[in-house]
């Protein structure tokens, strides 16, 4: 079973389960905490939730890194992964991550919930903002009068402030609403 078969079948599910609902947004190879570190696909509507895919081949050297990052920024994090990795990835994600075991099948890969995700109890203020580019920082500033002043700061400074004077919730919010108006990301159009 290859990465791309598991991506596939990841993607098919994701688009089954949100078909037709302009408020969802899909992306892959979304970048977080200054786009140093990938998540496989993200789906943004009233909540941030990441999908990190380990195929059969695949390692899990990276897991422990991109989970620490990725507790903090998504509302819910999903690992999908091949059999051969699955008792050993359990062991090295949080309790509130979802699980979801990836097998191979006579009619492609097979998808089966181990189990359901939960809200991460770690979520972080500063890394949601630092998933805003310079521009849309600016603007969420300026939606909440923040943004007199700042608009020649550095974008670090701009995500400290959106951090520390938002309520977290609307921060939230903000980011979402952003992340789903971007036209392009990696240089292609964004798919619904």
């Amino acid at each position: 079973m290859r990465d791309l078969d598991v991506r596939l079948a990841v993607r098919r599910r994701l688009n089954e389960l949100h078909r037709g609902d302009l408020d969802t947004r899909i992306v892959e190879e979304m970048g977080v905490w200054a786009g140093s570190v990938r998540i496989d696909i993200a789906v943004i509507n009233g909540e941030l939730c990441g999908f990190e895919l380990k195929s059969d081949r695949d390692t899990l050297e990276r897991l422990p890194a991109q989970a620490a990052i990725y507790n903090r920024v998504f509302d819910r994090v999903e690992l999908v992964v091949g059999q051969r990795h699955a008792a050993k990835a359990k062991a090295l994600v949080p309790s509130w991550w979802g699980i979801t075991i990836a097998s191979e099948s006579s009619g492609g890969v097979c998808l089966a919930l181990e189990r359901k995700g939960d809200v991460s109890p770690t979520r972080d203020a500063k890394l949601i903002a630092h998933l805003l580019w310079k521009d849309e920082a600016i603007e969420v500033l300026d939606l909440f009068g923040l943004a007199k002043g700042w608009r020649s700061k550095p974008v670090g400074l701009l995500h400290e402030r959106l951090a520390y004077e938002l309520p977290f919730d609307e921060l939230r919010q903000a980011v979402r609403c952003k992340l789903k108006a971007r036209v392009k990301w990696l240089g292609k159009p964004v798919a619904n």
